[in-house]
């Protein structure tokens, strides 16, 4: 477990730094490099990347939010079938950034499986 909190720790703080200065899509590689590199099992890389980018984007689409009274937020839902809920849309952005955390970070779990499997002591 404590491999777990590193991986979403990392995956959390490193997600958040990167995204004031690069592009959203900086979490894609993010997630699949640490993920490939911790090399956990796939739920929990995949429980580790939804977790660490979407509560990351929660906080900061919440806090964009707050700070200019749910005006933007409102606008948006409006656009969309959300019926004007602007904390429904902050909901829906980070379910959206943990899924593709999530699914990032999988990815590259898989991808150091493929490359390099873990040999078991039972294997002959």
């Amino acid at each position: 477990m404590k491999s777990f909190g590193w991986l979403f720790a990392l995956i959390l703080i490193s997600g958040v730094l990167l995204q004031l200065f690069l592009p959203w899509w900086v979490i894609t590689p993010l997630c699949f490099v640490l993920a490939a590199w911790q090399r956990q099992s796939g739920g929990r890389s995949f429980l580790a990347g939804f977790l660490g980018i979407g509560l990351g984007w929660l906080v900061m689409a919440g806090w964009l939010s707050l700070r200019n009274d749910g005006l933007l937020a409102h606008r948006v839902a409006q656009l969309l079938p959300l019926g004007g809920q602007g904390w429904l849309l902050v909901l829906v952005t980070a379910i959206i950034g943990g899924l593709v955390g999530g699914l990032a970070a999988l990815a590259g779990t898989w991808a150091s499986q493929a490359v390099a499997p873990r040999t078991s002591a039972t294997a002959a």
